[in-house]
């Protein structure tokens, strides 16, 4: 089970996936339920099968007793009777001391006859026979047919004198002494006690006797297979469902199971294979009913239920089975659609759409995916456009352009003929200049050292300097360490022009640069000592550098074209939430911008 679970977990497509974890999650439950369920079922057969075999047996029990009860009961009848017993004695003692009347004998004799032939007139046909010990015998039959003093030479009729008035010996199965039963029955089922005077002398002996065959049609009529057996106390077999085994021994040796009340029962090994045996005694006397019937033919009808809901299980299993693999299909399909369309976008394809359209996650899928292929394909469109103007700026820029050496020559060739001439002040600014176009044109980098940008702002100075009526001065305060520091060009220039322009008014002046390292900070400041700005107007430009917004007009520089505010954007741009800008300022005493830049190890 284990390998095949890695096997399906090698499977590449999510559809295989989902019906292997479907059939799992189907099949293992559905297996573990099956074993469960034949578990509990056999166990509920079983008990079944058990408790329907103890209902037949109390109904045979009840009429196997009913049987004998009334055979019973003719017993009872011929001792109770008083007319009976006080003729009886009367005769006995008649023959003893002197012969009785012939007419008293006759109408007496009658009179018993009649009231034995009235016991059996209803229900079970019995057969009585009264024995007196002077050999007389009073029956209810015809003696031509069976002479009852044969009972006499029976081995069992010397042990019924040792028996008291009510007690009962039973005599069990013998052969049909009834000329006109055997053929119907060829054996019969007897009873005997004795009739004893007040001083316990036995004066005669009641026989009562019924045709086995009557106990046999009871146990023909159980169905279901089961052969049912009545055995004496010592196993012998009395009566039973095939008469060829009265006379044999149940199981010698096997104890009894049940009692004189309940039903006991055991599954046991056969000769052709596991047989329900069945033990219930007889409430009359020691004998007992067995009912053997094979374990299969008990649970035919309780386990053709169980087979046919089985089989509805397994059916109802596998068309469930079958729906959810179709249900899997037709939900995965998309999916499927989807991973054919990306293989052919993958190829180069980007017109294929996959049009899978639905309210649910995949049905969203598809959408956002047919919609980022038309943004894709409108980028590159987009892109190739871009490309396409880039190239012919780039070749309009190169058919304009001066080559920058050409310049740089010229305008030192221009310094050195000012020079000639003597008018050192135009040299000089002519040599700033061209420092400064130098440092603007030549150098591709965007980060160069804290102490070129400097270089660069005291050109910048000179420059407006020779420009301004008055002089403004710059001074410095920079630590040697700040000054090794990359930081991006032309941070410093739009800082220092906003400083000659709105903070000294052209006017002279004085502007300070200072800078220092903070661990992975450098901190940089420009300070004038101009005009400086009231609270509402430095509320303003605060509001616009924590807005990161444009520059305000009027706030761009004449010569970087670069503002306060553009700087401060492009900060934030390159060095994110690291970066911080603060600006001070009290009306007449000047303003501060400070800046605190992360330092990038070069």
């Amino acid at each position: 089970m284990l390998a095949w679970l890695r096997r399906v977990t090698l499977i590449r497509t999510i559809r295989a996936k989902l019906t292997g974890a479907a059939i799992i999650c189907i099949l293992v439950p559905a297996m573990m339920t099956m074993l469960i369920y034949n578990s509990l079922t056999e166990e509920a057969v079983r008990k079944q099968a058990v408790g329907n075999a103890a209902d037949a047996m109390r109904l045979v029990n009840g009429s196997v007793s009913d049987l004998l009860r009334g055979m019973l009961s003719i017993a009872n009848y011929v001792q109770i009777n008083p007319d009976m017993n006080a003729y009886f004695k009367r005769y006995v003692a008649g023959a003893v001391d002197h012969a009785p009347d012939p007419y008293d004998k006759f109408t007496a004799t009658k009179n018993i006859l009649q009231q034995l032939e009235t016991l059996t007139a209803v229900g079970e046909r019995s057969y009585i026979s009264v024995l007196l010990t002077d050999g007389t015998a009073f029956t209810n039959y015809s003696t031509d047919e069976f002479d009852p003093r044969v009972f006499m030479q029976e081995d069992w009729f010397q042990q019924l004198k040792t028996y008291s008035g009510y007690t009962t010996y039973w005599i069990g199965t013998t052969k049909t002494e009834f000329t006109y039963e055997k053929e119907n029955s060829p054996y019969q089922i007897s009873f005997a006690r004795t009739l004893r005077l007040d001083d316990s002398r036995i004066y005669g002996y009641v026989i009562v006797t019924m045709m086995e065959s009557k106990f046999q049609r009871l146990f023909s009529g159980i169905e279901g297979g089961r052969e049912l057996l009545m055995v004496d106390e010592t196993g012998k077999v009395l009566s039973g469902t095939h008469r060829e085994r009265i006379g044999t021994l149940y199981r010698e040796g096997v104890p009894a199971l049940g009692d004189d009340e309940q039903p006991e029962s055991v599954i046991s090994a056969g000769e052709d294979g596991k047989e329900l045996v069945t033990e219930m005694g007889l409430p009359i006397n020691e004998w007992r009913l067995v009912s053997v019937q094979p374990y299969r033919e008990a649970i035919v009808d309780i386990d053709s239920i169980f087979s046919r809901v089985f089989v509805f299980q397994l059916a109802s299993f596998a068309a469930f089975l079958l729906l959810l693999l179709a249900l899997l299909r037709k939900f995965t399909q998309p999916l499927v659609r989807l991973s054919k369309v990306a293989g052919t976008v993958q190829r180069g394809n980007l017109e294929v759409r996959s049009d899978v359209r639905g309210q649910d996650e995949i049905g969203r899928l598809g959408f956002l995916f047919d919609q980022m292929l038309d943004r894709v394909k409108d980028m590159i469109a987009e892109v190739s456009r871009t490309q396409a103007s880039k190239r012919k700026a780039e070749l309009a820029m190169l058919q304009a352009q001066i080559n920058p050496h050409f310049l740089f020559n010229v305008l030192n060739s221009i310094r050195m003929k000012v020079m000639r001439s003597g008018d050192q002040d135009s040299a000089h600014m002519i040599a700033s200049l061209s420092k400064l176009l130098r440092m603007t044109i030549s150098r591709d980098e965007d980060a160069i050292s804290l102490h070129e940008e400097v270089e660069l702002l005291v050109n910048y100075m000179d420059l407006m300097n020779l420009r301004q009526k008055e002089t403004a001065l710059l001074s410095l305060d920079i630590e040697a360490e700040a000054f090794m520091v990359h930081v991006p060009r032309f941070i410093l220039q739009p800082l220092v022009e906003n400083a000659l322009i709105h903070g000294l008014n052209r006017s002279a002046g004085q502007i300070r640069i200072a800078a220092h390292r903070e661990s992975s900070l450098l901190i940089l400041t420009v300070r004038d000592d101009g005009v400086g700005m009231d609270e509402d107007a430095l509320s303003a430009v605060r509001a616009k550098l924590s807005g990161g917004g444009p520059a305000a007009e009027g706030e761009s520089g004449t010569a970087s074209g670069f503002g306060m505010l553009n700087v401060a954007e492009r900060m934030r741009i390159m060095f994110g939430e690291g970066f911080r800008m603060d600006i001070t300022s009290a009306l007449g005493e000047g303003t501060e911008i400070s800046m605190r830049i992360p330092v990038r190890e070069q």
